[in-house]
């Protein structure tokens, strides 16, 4: 009879013998020495000490409007340092490229011209921005901060299963993650070498400084907030302090003789690079959407004059639209003449008629995502959902198609996780942060995002999923 079972998903700490693999040795001794009472108290104290700083998320659409805590689980999952070599360097790779094609997409349009990106993939699409056409940007960099999310399938490798590249969130769970674990377990510190991940701050204002404006010896740098209410509000905060910059609201900033100014105690400050955490459409209310109360009127004009550098650069959407994204791979290889180090999730675009038929005949087996679509939400994972979930997302997919694309349900690799029955394993994914400046840089390691629920797939912190530190392993 021939075997129906699914695959395994790769274990990224037991082998297929339930050996320990080499790099969770050293840890794995270290566990087993600890009592469990002892990690129990150790949860505990992280969950209170959270609370205490105010590491909180709130969630759209939640009637009760509180904010909660995103579980934080205490075993980090480790990744050896050759296997980060090679991610390192395909994340470098695929942002140089990303970054090559909004230039082009603004400019020239090279990629078009060459047939290999359809002409409504990018004119048609809600985030391409005519603004942008003809805006020289300095050193051509579009994406200042992406968030890639990777994940781990089949024996072990890796693929890219999203590109993060308009307001990117969750470095600062990276940042409290790593300090918690020091904080809790010092000794482990000792006894394991894991790379630093405490100076994203610093290189996330050197990135920003050095792509200010030509004129500029001394660039100020300030957060753009849309304000307190906003459910990523903690990291706004929370990065500029760690940079000691300004954190400021729409209604802080001024533009006069074109020029961005802030208000401050002493005086009218100006501003030379904003990294904004707000969307293209409330940016500026006299060039995009005129209700908006949260940008600034003339910013656009501004920045078509080469006097404010905006990070990331408005625009940046096209790239991180899930219908995009099927064509990095040839990105890769127009503007740079290499294969990809990091292959893409195989997709179905639904647009298409022959390939929305095979997605309509196979939804209880995919994983079918809104192109637009973010945190978890408009998303249908077929192998979890019954039939009524499915027969009620086909007929928002037959009308309209256009706005999805569907992928194989990957096994998603697990990794130990502490949960209430004890440590099992559990998926995750992760997204490291990729800088663009005067190079393309990367702390080692990333937010890991795990699926507490046994099973389930879905590791969006909105839907009930958790994080961990990431250790990347220093040679």
């Amino acid at each position: 009879m021939r075997d129906t079972a699914a695959p395994q998903p790769y274990d990224e700490m037991f082998d297929a013998d339930g050996r320990v693999r080499p790099h969770y040795q050293a840890f794995a001794q270290w566990l087993q020495e600890q009592p469990p009472e002892a990690i129990v108290t150790k949860r505990a104290e992280a969950d209170l000490s959270f609370r205490r700083v105010g590491i909180t998320f709130a969630v759209y659409g939640d009637e009760a409007g509180t904010e909660r805590l995103i579980p934080f689980d205490l075993i980090p999952r480790i990744i050896p340092a050759a296997d980060w070599r090679l991610l390192q360097a395909g994340l470098r790779q695929r942002v140089r490229a990303l970054n090559r094609f909004i230039h082009d997409i603004y400019h020239d349009h090279e990629i078009v011209k060459a047939g290999i990106i359809p002409p409504e993939q990018v004119f048609m699409n809600p985030q391409y921005r005519p603004e942008m056409q003809g805006i020289q940007v300095p050193g051509d960099m579009y994406c200042h901060v992406a968030g890639i999310d990777v994940v781990r399938a089949g024996q072990g490798e890796f693929y890219v299963l999203e590109d993060n590249l308009r307001v990117p969130s969750g470095v600062s769970y990276m940042l409290e993650n790593r300090k918690m674990m020091m904080r809790l377990f010092p000794e482990l510190f000792s006894r394991i070498r894991v790379a630093p991940v405490e100076h994203y701050p610093d290189l996330l204002l050197d990135s920003l400084r050095a792509v200010a404006p030509d004129d500029r010896n001394a660039p100020v740098v300030a957060v753009l907030t849309p304000g307190m209410y906003n459910s990523a509000y903690f990291e706004h905060a929370f990065l500029a302090q760690q940079m000691g910059v300004e954190l400021v609201e729409g209604q802080d900033l001024f533009v006069d003789a074109n020029t961005l100014y802030m208000r401050t105690t002493r005086g009218p400050r100006r501003v030379d690079v904003l990294y904004r955490r707000i969307d293209d459409d409330f940016l500026d209310p006299l060039a995009f959407r005129s209700d908006s109360v949260l940008g600034v009127p003339g910013l656009l004009s501004v920045y078509r004059a080469g006097r404010v550098v905006i990070a990331n650069a408005i625009g940046t959407g096209l790239a991180d639209d899930k219908s995009t994204y099927i064509y990095v791979p040839d990105m890769i290889r127009f503007y740079l003449g290499e294969e990809p180090l990091l292959a893409n999730v195989p997709c179905w675009r639904c647009s298409r008629p022959d390939e929305l038929s095979y997605v309509l005949a196979h939804l209880h087996e995919l994983v079918v995502k809104e192109v637009h679509g973010a945190g978890g939400y408009g998303m249908l994972v077929g192998p979890a959902a019954s039939r009524a979930q499915i027969e009620a997302f086909r007929a928002q997919l037959v009308a309209n198609p256009g706005n999805y694309i569907a992928q194989p349900t990957l096994a998603l690799s697990t990794v130990p996780t502490y949960v209430e029955s004890g440590i099992a394993p559990r998926h995750v994914d992760l997204r490291p942060y990729v800088l663009s400046g005067r190079d393309v840089t990367l702390p080692a390691g990333g937010l890991c995002r795990v699926a507490l629920t046994e099973g389930s797939l879905v590791v969006n912190s909105s839907q009930g999923g958790g994080t961990k530190d990431t250790w990347v392993l220093e040679d």
